[in-house]
């Protein structure tokens, strides 16, 4: 049975930091792509980052470009966000998701909604 349970998230003040991670159990998060996605009050879910099975390419929504990294950690089976130079638009449940329907939409299509594997979420809170 696939688990993905995330921790790390919390309040912060514009500007800070916090850094998600997703441990997986029952499944290996090189394999196939996983993806953080987040879901504002009265929004839709969005896909955040994403990375891909067997290399570590990366895609990134461009809200969160070069302020958002995403890593994996093989030998902890464990998915991150490294999130700066937070903003209070980035205020949202955080949710780690992990393999695609299709290992062919982990190209072009990580960050649609389309995984299999979801966590419960955590909340992060960015204060101005």
């Amino acid at each position: 049975q696939v688990q993905l349970v995330e921790s790390g998230g919390g309040s912060v003040q514009a500007g800070g930091s916090l850094r998600l991670s997703c441990a997986a159990s029952g499944y290996t998060v090189s394999s196939n792509c996983m993806g953080w996605f987040r879901q504002a009050p009265g929004k839709e879910r969005e896909g955040v980052a994403s990375i891909r099975f067997g290399t570590y390419v990366t895609a990134y929504a461009d809200s969160v470009k070069d302020r958002f990294t995403v890593s994996r950690d093989n030998a902890k089976n464990i998915l991150y966000l490294q999130m700066n130079s937070l903003k209070p638009e980035d205020t949202a449940m955080y949710y780690c998701a992990a393999e695609k329907t299709s290992m062919f939409r982990c190209v072009g299509a990580a960050l649609d909604l389309d995984y299999k594997y979801w966590g419960q979420g955590i909340q992060v809170t960015v204060s101005s």
